[in-house]
């Protein structure tokens, strides 16, 4: 089996454009990847379109082998451009295997150990600085089925008054939890806007909340912060979302600075890195919540991931995406009342409607906002 075509597809998404590779082969199967970076798309396009001389004409030996090639291929081959794009390929080549043995994913991971994937409702909450508006939106939450939520501090965090922004984080939980109930998990995401001062402020005054996790509470760089932190504070901690390989997770697993890992799929090596620093989260007993803020093809390899890695905690999906990542899937994954079903269909599980997809034109990719830590 030769990989005869590699074709991209860059589409928009609401806020941000989700990025396609598809492989095609020589006996007529076609794979798909995701590679939707938030960040300097164009040059991930670049770097697929470089990296795809690996593959082409190639044949496809295994999923490892490929994955050890397109590795190599660059001597200087860190960074979330170069990561992105060898993702990208190793989600495509993951579905064509499936699809040559005629089996889902999830079988090739080693076979489903639960029969659904629990998902929390991510960005759901993500904007709301009215406790009013908080608690209705919890509420609606919890009522269409999810059992956990996340809510974005920055919308009301400035480090200029801590004071100040720990009152409006206090309300709104205050009213988050009200509306969703006891039994609701909710997750604090803080984009890295803190210092582990006004985190250890920030955790005692949400003792009373029973925080799910505060996710990336200080700046990724620097694992021996996030290390000290978590011994300072009482709310377990998740990271990992920009972190690309098992090499990156190292220092933080081995000294306990954090409870949660969140590898995502699209940037840290594809499945066959993730399901690495998964099994090495493992020997340390700390649980995988991928990060997942994605279209249908990531987001159906975080499915098969969640259905055959030991220590699955939770899937992030973006609720409010949903439709539009069933409009573009030739079969749409079954989603019900915070619950992502299992596929089904040989390899990731679906194709993608090309028409469709031609008919969503990618735009300019927009930067982020710059975190309020360091502004006055």
């Amino acid at each position: 089996m030769k990989i005869t075509k590699i074709e991209r597809f860059t589409v928009w998404a609401k806020w941000c454009n989700w990025y396609f590779v598809r492989l095609e082969t020589d006996d007529g199967l076609t794979g798909w990847g995701e590679g939707s970076l938030h960040g300097p798309l164009d040059a991930v396009d670049a770097a697929v379109d470089q990296l795809g001389g690996v593959l082409l004409g190639q044949e496809f030996e295994g999923t490892e082998a490929a994955w050890q090639h397109l590795y190599h291929a660059w001597r200087w081959r860190a960074g979330s451009v170069a990561h992105t794009a060898l993702s990208a390929f190793d989600l495509a080549l993951w579905d064509l295997e499936g699809k040559h043995l005629g089996v889902p994913v999830y079988r090739l991971l080693g076979g489903a150990i639960r029969p659904d994937v629990p998902a929390y409702s991510s960005h759901w909450l993500y904007n709301s600085t009215d406790p009013a508006d908080a608690f209705e939106q919890a509420k609606l939450t919890v009522h269409d089925g999810f059992s956990a939520f996340k809510w974005g501090l920055p919308r009301v965090w400035d480090n200029r008054d801590v004071a100040s922004s720990i009152g409006r984080a206090v309300d709104i939980l205050t009213a988050a939890r009200e509306g969703a109930g006891p039994g609701c998990r909710i997750y604090i995401d803080c984009s890295e806007v803190l210092t582990r001062e006004t985190a250890r402020r920030l955790d005692r005054a949400l003792e009373r909340f029973d925080i799910g996790w505060l996710e990336e509470p200080l700046p990724f760089e620097n694992p021996k912060a996030l290390v000290q932190l978590s011994r300072e504070i009482r709310t377990p901690i998740a990271t990992g979302e920009r972190l690309l390989s098992r090499w990156e997770y190292r220092e933080l697993l081995e000294e306990g600075g954090c409870a949660v890992i969140q590898p995502d799929v699209m940037h840290a090596g594809g499945l066959t890195e993730v399901r690495k620093i998964a099994a090495a989260a493992d020997t340390y007993f700390i649980p995988v919540a991928p990060h997942n803020p994605a279209g249908p093809i990531a987001t159906l390899a975080g499915i098969h991931l969640g259905l055959a890695l030991p220590n699955f905690l939770t899937l992030e999906t973006m609720a409010d995406e949903q439709e539009l990542r069933d409009l573009i899937s030739v079969s749409p994954v079954n989603f019900h009342r915070g619950v992502f079903q299992r596929p089904e269909l040989p390899g990731l599980g679906t194709e993608l409607d090309t028409e469709q997809l031609r008919k969503m034109a990618g735009k300019r990719q927009p930067a982020g906002e710059a975190p309020r830590l360091w502004l006055g």
